[in-house]
């Protein structure tokens, strides 16, 4: 009796630590929800500040839908902002749709003539950086990929 007792109150500590990783994974992710300030001279030239919902990015006075495809690893984090591999943080892909034509900032785009379709994030609280890309295709998040991209549009750095 005591030993089926003990099973169940460690099978028990183990599920409410598996509950509490995921959580803790979760809120990683979602990190880069906010208003952010725009930090290096690249952002304030190109778009200012911006704020990020679950469904909306807000660049200037434009709102954009998004839909998060995946939540970026570390690694992926690396090859695409450098950030260091050991990194704590969270960051996600979204799709989104920005028309080559949209003006920002100074008259600014993001992707020049091309349509914007991929936004990358990376925040560690404080900070947030912002990759931009064009194309189709889903990015290849490696470093790489990443070195020989033609669709990389801007890397932008944000803070809270």
């Amino acid at each position: 009796m005591k030993r089926r007792w003990v099973y169940g109150m460690a099978a028990g500590v183990l599920g409410l630590v598996a509950c509490a990783g995921m959580q803790a994974r979760a809120q990683e992710a979602k990190q880069d929800r906010g208003y952010w300030e725009a930090a290096s001279d690249t952002a304030r030239d190109v778009t200012g500040d911006i704020s990020i919902s679950e469904l909306k990015v807000s660049i200037g006075f434009s709102r954009f839908t998004i839909a998060q495809i995946l939540e970026l690893t570390p690694a992926q984090a690396t090859a695409i902002f450098g950030a260091d591999a050991d990194a704590q943080g969270g960051g996600n892909l979204y799709r989104l749709d920005v028309p080559a034509e949209k003006r920002f900032a100074h008259h600014n785009t993001l992707c020049g003539e091309q349509e914007t379709q991929w936004m990358a994030t990376w925040s560690d609280g404080r900070s947030l950086d912002v990759a931009f890309f064009s194309g189709d295709a889903i990015p290849a998040l490696t470093t790489d990929a990443m070195a020989k991209s033609q669709n990389v549009c801007e890397l932008l750095t944000y803070v809270r």
